[in-house]
This record gives C-alpha cells, sequence and structure tokens, in this order.
C-alpha cells in the first residue's frame, strides 16, 4: 500500500478507496485477498524478493493505465502450481474482478496433469462467467527450462497457452526522446517527446525475449484457424505490449532488503496488466463484462481495415534465445509478437463490436489440454 500510495503521489495519479485516506466514491478500490493465508517474509530471498518486485509492477502500472478501476490483489500461500491454482480458483469462484492478470509461468510440460486439467476448468469457469484472462508469454523467447532446470527446450509457457487465455508476449518501443537545446538539439525540428516512432519484436540479449512458439499441450483453437501458421497447435502469443528493459517503465520498490526507490522495469509480465487495464476501460465504456476476447481479437486480426486501426503490426525482429531457434516476426500474427501492440481506442470500439456472447461459450468447448505434463515435475511458477 505505501508503494502505490507514493507511486500516485509522484505521478499525480488519483489515489484508490482503501489506502489509507478518507473514502471517496469517486474512487476505484484496493484490496488485498489471502485466502490460504501467508508465508513469512524472508528478507533477502531472492525468490520472495522477485515475487514481491513482480506484484509490485503489476499493480502500479495496471493502476497507472487505468487509474479508476478496482484493484484486488490475489496472494497465493506459495509460487507451487497448487498454491497458485489455489488462488486463481478463490478469485474465479468468488467473481473478485471482470478481468485476470497474471505475470507467472512455466514450460507447460512441467505441470502435473491433473493440476493443468483442474487450471483449465478453472479458466473455463471463468470464461463461462465472463471474465477475461491474460497471462504473459514468458522471458525466454522460444525456449523455456526443462523441468529439473538443467537445460532449455523449445517450449511455450503456462497459463499463457491455454486456448482460454489471451497470451501477451513483448516488443521494444521505440519513442521520441526528449530534445534538449542544452545539447544542441532543436525541439521544433524533432517530433514531440514520446511520439511513437516503431516496434520490434523484444529480443534483449542481457535481459530477455519475447515468449512465442507453439502448444504441445493444446490444439490449436478455432478462433486461430486461418492465421498466418496455419498449424494444428495452439500458438502464443496473441497480443504485444512493450517488454523492453531498455525502454521499459519505472518502478517504485520499497521491498525489505531491497534499496528504496524508481527501478526501470521490462519483461512480458509488464504487459499483462496493462493490457488487463486497457480491457477494464473496455468493460466500463461497453456497460458490461466482454469477457471472452480473443475470437474478436482474431476476427479484427483477419480483417485489413480493422487490424491496421486496432494495432501495430510489428514485422522485424525474432525471439530466438538461449541458443533455441524461435521465429520470426511479420505481417499480421507470428508467434514472436502475436497480433502485436494495441493502439488502444480504436481496438477497444472494435472489440465492444465484435465480441459476441456466445463466444466463451464456444471457445470452452472442445478445448480441454491433452495429458502431457509431467507428474513428478516440482510444479513451481515463477515471476515472467
Amino acid at each position: 500500500m505505501q508503494q502505490l500510495n507514493f507511486y500516485n503521489s509522484f505521478y499525480g495519479l488519483p489515489s484508490l478507496n482503501g489506502l489509507g485516506g478518507p473514502p471517496n466514491p469517486s474512487l476505484g478500490t484496493f484490496t488485498q485477498v489471502v485466502p490460504d493465508g501467508l508465508t513469512a517474509f524472508v528478507t533477502g530471498d531472492p525468490d520472495m524478493t522477485g515475487w514481491a518486485a513482480e506484484i509490485s509492477l503489476d499493480v502500479l502500472w495496471a493502476h497507472a493505465i487505468a487509474p479508476g478501476a478496482n484493484i484486488v490483489l490475489v496472494l497465493a500461500k506459495s509460487d507451487s502450481d497448487a498454491d497458485i491454482l489455489s488462488a486463481t480458483k478463490y478469485a474465479v469462484d468468488n467473481n473478485l474482478g471482470d478481468v485476470i492478470s497474471q505475470s507467472f509461468g512455466e514450460n507447460e510440460r512441467c505441470m502435473d496433469p491433473n493440476l493443468l486439467t483442474e487450471q483449465h476448468q478453472v479458466f473455463a469457469d471463468a470464461t463461462m462467467n465472463n471474465i477475461t484472462i491474460f497471462a504473459s508469454s514468458a522471458d525466454e523467447g522460444a525456449a523455456q527450462f526443462t523441468c529439473d532446470g538443467s537445460s532449455v527446450v523449445q517450449a511455450v509457457s503456462s497459463p499463457a497457452s491455454d486456448p482460454l487465455v489471451t497470451a501477451v508476449g513483448g516488443t521494444e518501443l521505440h519513442a521520441a526522446r526528449y530534445c534538449l537545446t542544452t545539447q544542441g538539439c532543436d525541439p521544433s525540428a524533432n517530433p514531440d517527446p514520446g511520439t511513437y516512432e516503431g516496434e520490434i519484436a523484444w529480443n534483449e540479449s542481457l535481459f530477455g525475449a519475447t515468449g512465442g512458439g507453439f502448444s504441445v499441450v493444446h490444439d490449436e483453437p478455432s478462433y486461430q484457424q486461418g492465421t498466418i501458421h496455419g498449424g494444428k497447435q495452439r500458438g502464443v502469443p496473441d497480443v504485444s505490449y512493450n517488454a523492453a528493459v531498455l525502454h521499459g517503465v519505472l518502478t517504485y520498490l520499497n521491498i525489505p532488503g531491497v534499496p528504496v526507490g524508481f527501478y526501470l522495469f521490462g519483461g512480458t509480465s509488464a504487459g499483462s496488466p496493462q493490457w488487463a487495464a486497457i480491457l477494464g476501460i473496455a468493460d466500463q465504456n461497453a456497460g458490461y463484462d466482454l469477457g471472452f476476447i480473443n475470437k474478436a481479437l482474431y476476427h479484427i486480426g483477419q480483417a485489413k481495415r480493422h487490424y491496421s486501426t486496432s494495432f501495430f503490426d510489428v514485422t522485424s525482429g525474432n525471439n530466438s534465445f538461449l541458443g533455441v531457434p524461435g521465429f520470426n516476426a511479420g505481417p499480421g500474427w507470428d508467434a514472436t509478437t502475436g497480433l502485436a501492440s494495441p493502439t488502444t481506442d480504436q481496438l477497444v470500439n472494435y472489440l465492444i463490436q465484435f465480441v459476441s456472447p456466445g463466444d466463451g461459450t464456444a471457445a470452452v468447448a472442445g478445448s480441454n489440454p491433452h495429458a502431457h505434463g509431467n507428474p513428478s515435475a516440482p510444479g513451481q511458477m515463477k515471476p515472467h
């Protein structure tokens, strides 16, 4: 809460109810829910510190994009598959929000088959209740670590690979920098700071690359049929957002054992909460919960006029990483950046126009995963 209060004050963002101030009915709320209890935080533990930083990134940047939205932070007891699934199920069963963002994952082959089936059922329940689900596509390019962590293989990340999830990949955003006369720059001859100048697939050798590829657990969903890959398996990601660390977002951290201050963050985990915020805005504009959006997204992607005004198509770069060959970005959908990054305004209008009430029901039917998990794997998610 302290981090969110300071962040709001620093950037002049509206606060939220639940942060210690007097109630304001015109503002949203921030609440934390702990359905299974918490494990005590251990200062200096790298795993706990990483998750704490991830939580900060997700909450602060979801709020930055949709400052009036209610935010419910659901905390799992640990990062085991079972504990995270339990927390997700609690959020769905209790209808804690109309959009869920998940900035974590693991090699889909490493989930216990029973937990994989249970996870899919939770997503099916969410979809049938008009809850939109996002997940980051991972930060190791086309690679994922093997279940014992000893090597890398070409694979995609769960939960992003589930066909009921909107998987968010990463781009490297290029925008105009500040033009300072003190450095000999003429502002009148240069674009305004922040002006969009283009994007490429995110692939920074020192930090990570956009996750993407094809599932071995899930078949190609009907909404992906006719896309450029023409395959038989679920392709990841569906969409993207800026993920480059060196072109990243400033996030304020106040975590025990970490110097207090602003840090530059990237990764596909930065995109999932921001996409979730966009959907919160879309739901508000529509006056109802849009729910499952993947069919509408691909409808937009296959209609040239709609696509060009809804997405910035990313056609340059690849997600080869850690010695594992990946996939090239290209026109339209690809297994590197998906349909790519949103232009937001027109995309929101088209989603409201093209999402149909039966889309979620059709997506749930026949979408069960294959029994391809690993019951002997440790089953531990990691933040992206």
